[in-house]
């Protein structure tokens, strides 16, 4: 069983979505988002890494996935992503977790089929495929979608390198 973490950041609200994956069987395990207060960026970047850090406590994933940047229509509003997604990316690095990188096509791609879905096509397809009774907010459906496509593309790498576990890395 390999557990994993995925994390959509932001820098007012991070999602996160837990699964289990066995033998290509994807169970869910948790989601929610951590909502972040107005204030200081360099005091929500804490309130990120220890939301994260708390996380990987609790459930003790094995890997963790995260949505790379996108193009955003703000330039500062790209760089509070980016720190955002730091800030979770040294969490799950300092509790010994591969990361694997994932754009935001890839990821809508591997869970709905196409890479321009939109987040209500999202939330259907994670209710669907983790048999779940209702749809979890945006931003944890995110954090699941990320979850979700690195569980895939795990398992496709290991099947075509007849690797066992997932490499460290970058992959798209």
């Amino acid at each position: 069983m390999t557990r994993i973490i995925g994390i959509d950041p932001g820098s007012r609200r991070t999602g996160y979505g837990i699964v289990d994956a066995v033998a290509g069987k994807i169970t869910y395990v948790t989601s929610g988002i951590i909502r972040l207060p107005e204030g200081s960026l360099p005091d929500r970047l804490k309130i990120i890494f220890h939301g994260i850090s708390q996380l990987v406590t609790e459930y003790q994933p094995a890997e963790m996935a995260i949505e790379e940047v996108f193009l955003a229509k703000n330039a500062g509003s790209a760089l509070k992503l980016g720190q955002a997604r730091g800030a979770a990316i040294v969490a799950g690095v300092n509790a010994g977790l591969s990361v694997g990188e994932y754009s935001a096509r890839s990821i809508k791609l591997a869970v709905v089929g196409t890479g321009a879905a939109n987040k209500a096509q999202v939330q259907m397809m994670i209710v669907q495929l983790l048999k779940l009774s209702q749809a979890p907010a945006e931003d944890a459906a995110d954090g699941l979608a990320v979850a979700l496509c690195h569980a895939q593309t795990s398992r496709s790498l290991a099947a075509m390198d007849g690797v066992t576990g997932y490499a460290r890395g970058r992959h798209k």
